[in-house]
């Protein structure tokens, strides 16, 4: 009778839950349930007083009173009263009295221009909390951590917090087009409203704008890699500087993407040869024209020679040709070229893995002091589990910034529950060798290894104009993830986690356990379905949905899953090895060894790096087809855990929320099934083995799943 009763009150309780539709994000500031850290909050916060009158403190102001008033309940007083404790003084370093500022400089000289200080202090005789910077920025970041303790229900009776940056850009790159579509967007159209720019400005840019200062994200890029050239017409940009005054107050910057070929579709120009001077002045205008409008403009991201885009190589040029001469002409403004290292030929006979190592690693110490590599996080193209891009390490003199896509395209696009936080991890603590162990990709991209200055993380957004911003409500837990790794890389996913579901649902210790188990194993069961023990590249053509690995008719060899599985009658995997392609040989020697013997390789690799035989030893004893038969049905099975997991969870979540998300874990467990069938029906037609009679056997044919079209899949 007892659990009876339990069990109805808790459903009640889920029931009076106010519905929500996500827009909040993790800003929902919704009250304080813990009464003790309630009443110490009301205790311990009395006050604002703001020192200075920029645009961004009284933003951080605003932030602090819409928080505090939905947080505690209580309207706060900007008016101080003497003595009066419990104040919160928010003041750029250079505003503190001179005793504060004294006893505070040494963390001021550590954090340079955006860290932040939280210190419990006595000013004027007043205790109360002083969250301070060295500019006004990073006061408003220091707002948003704090905020962040609030909302987590962290004691703040006796606080001393320094924090800085670890990367200096931590950027968001849109693949937004100017027609409102998102090439790999599965959250609707673009935010970017062009057409009613610069005129009216939504209310969603400033709520996007706090979005991303709330963790630590400075820099946006407005549009798509694939280049439009029309984006650099005077019309357009004053749109864009439309943008950059909203975003400019919330400490972001913005960046566009430039069309190599803009002098000739843009200009009347014959030629975009970057060693051309008609073409090197017309981009000097250009950029000039750019920071009249904006002055603090960021500059550009390249994509050239690039699945078919134009770039220098057009004109026998190389890529630092062409970067830097859009180097120079942002230069005299403190600009950046940031220059994708996303190459690969069809030209070019060698396995894709090699193609951006073998053009990049002889340029280096070649590219303008104020051009970054931007380096995707494996040499392939984001899949759903990759090695660490040989780049990393090969270039010291040069500095190298990280990409990581954020929207899901290789990871179940808008449908599948997918925390992306174990993978960004995965990358950055990968240990390249370069300067011997302890060599690991964050330290590559922090300079620290090689002493540039210059750094920076880019992820591709997963942003659109769906009511909650991201399609799938736990894809906003990547985007999340993102800033907060890009400001400190040292943090666990777990963390991460659940910080965001503590913001975005609930600090229920219970739902907290649960809830981040499932986030934590998401991406592991993701692989598992779809592209276990190193299989990757064998999804769907164009749309990049579901799977295809029977495809075999694209124009370029390496558009083809085929070529990247090569499953024959003797095996499967990609030999990359001495015996192959030799795309080994790029890691240095230790990196090497974890993965050149088939016997001994990280299995989460081997078919990436070997062609192994059907009956190959597994280390779980199973053969090569077995434990592809096990992997893929654990995935699917793993993803029917999630529903229950989600399902046990329900008091915890508005009912609008959980239903969303139950019914995507309902087609994320069919898009399981799908790619478990079709891939297994697939190479088993090279293995000859069958699925063991333990699993429940496909119930379509082959050739059903190789009819399936889905012709207007979104993200296109």
């Amino acid at each position: 009778m007892k659990k009876i009763i339990f069990t109805l009150l808790v459903v009640l309780s889920a029931s009076f839950l106010r519905a929500e539709n996500g827009y909040d994000l993790w800003l929902r500031y919704k009250p304080v349930e813990n009464k003790a850290r309630l009443a110490s909050y009301r205790r311990l916060i009395t006050a604002i007083q703001v020192n200075g009158n920029t645009a961004t403190l009284q933003a951080a102001k605003e932030e602090l009173l819409l928080a505090l008033k939905g947080l505690t309940g209580s309207t706060t007083p900007v008016t101080i009263l003497p003595k009066q404790n419990g104040t919160i003084l928010l003041a750029n370093s250079s505003s503190l009295p001179a005793a504060v500022r004294s006893l505070l400089q040494k963390d001021l000289e550590k954090i340079g221009g955006e860290g932040f200080i939280i210190s419990s202090q006595t000013i004027n005789g007043r205790n109360g909390i002083l969250i301070t910077g060295n500019s006004v920025a990073a006061v408003l970041y220091g707002v948003f951590h704090f905020l962040r303790l609030l909302q987590t229900e962290q004691s703040i009776n006796s606080l001393h917090i320094v924090s800085a940056p670890r990367l200096k850009l931590r950027l968001l790159n849109h693949w937004d087009n100017l027609n409102r579509t998102v090439e790999r967007g599965y959250a609707g159209f673009s935010i970017w409203n062009w057409h009613t720019l610069p005129g009216y400005i939504d209310k969603r840019y400033i709520d996007y704008a706090r979005a991303n200062a709330s963790i630590g994200i400075n820099g946006t890029v407005l549009t798509n890699v694939n280049a439009n050239a029309v984006v650099l017409s005077p019309v357009y940009l004053k749109k864009v500087a439309a943008l950059a005054n909203v975003f400019r107050t919330y400490g972001i910057k913005v960046y566009l993407t430039a069309r190599f070929s803009a002098p000739v579709e843009a200009g009347g120009l014959k030629t975009a040869d970057p060693l051309d001077p008609a073409v090197q002045q017309w981009w000097a205008n250009k950029v000039k024209e750019i920071y009249q409008l904006i002055p603090d403009f960021g500059g550009f991201l390249v994509k050239a020679n690039s699945e078919g885009q134009p770039g220098p190589q057009d004109y026998k040029r190389t890529h630092a040709d062409g970067a830097n001469m859009l180097a120079d002409a942002v230069a005299p403004y403190n600009g950046i070229i940031m220059w994708r290292a996303f190459v690969y030929s069809a030209e070019v006979p060698d396995d894709r893995h090699k193609q951006a190592y073998s053009e990049f690693v002889p340029l280096d110490g070649s590219f303008r002091k104020n051009v970054m590599i931007q380096v995707k996080n494996g040499a392939i193209d984001f899949m759903p589990r990759e090695p660490f891009h040989p780049l990393f390490g090969a270039m010291p003199k040069t500095p190298l910034m990280m990409e990581l896509q954020v929207t899901q395209e290789y990871l179940g696009q808008g449908t599948n529950l997918v925390y992306l936080a174990p993978l960004f991890k995965e990358v950055l603590q990968s240990d390249t060798y370069y300067k011997g162990k302890g060599s690991t990709v964050a330290k590559i991209i922090d300079g620290s290894l090689d002493g540039h200055s210059l750094n920076g993380m880019a992820g591709v957004a997963n942003i659109g104009n769906d009511i909650n911003w991201c399609g799938h409500p736990f894809a906003q837990a990547n985007w999340y993830a993102l800033g907060r790794l890009s400001w400190d890389y040292n943090l666990s996913g777990e963390q991460i986690a659940e910080e965001w579901l503590r913001m975005t649902y609930s600090n229920n210790s219970s739902f907290l356990a649960n809830a981040t188990k499932m986030m934590m194993q998401s991406r592991d069961i993701m692989v598992r379905y779809s592209n276990p023990v190193g299989l990757h590249h064998i999804m769907g053509t164009g749309h990049h949905y579901g799977p295809a690995p029977w495809v075999s008719n694209l124009n370029r060899p390496e558009w083809n899953p085929v070529y990247y599985h090569k499953a024959d009658s003797t095996g499967i995997g990609f030999d990359r090895t001495s015996t192959g392609s030799n795309a080994i040989a790029q890691y240095f020697p230790e990196a090497r060894k974890l993965w050149e013997d088939i016997n001994t390789c990280e299995e989460k690799y081997l078919l990436w790096f070997h062609h192994v035989p059907w009956d190959f030893i597994m280390k779980s004893g199973r053969t090569l087809w077995e434990e592809l038969c096990y992997q893929y049905y654990t995935g699917a099975e793993d993803v029917k855990q999630m529903q229950q997991t989600w399902e046990a969870l329900r008091p915890f979540a508005d009912k609008e929320r959980f239903e969303q998300v139950m019914q995507l874990l309902k087609i994320q467990h069919e898009e399981a099934v799908w790619w478990r069938n079709a891939c297994l029906l697939y190479f088993q037609t090279f293995s000859k083995k069958p699925i063991p009679a333990a699993y429940e056997q496909p119930d379509k044919t082959l050739e059903y799943y190789k009819s399936l079209r889905f012709p207007f899949a979104p993200g296109n």
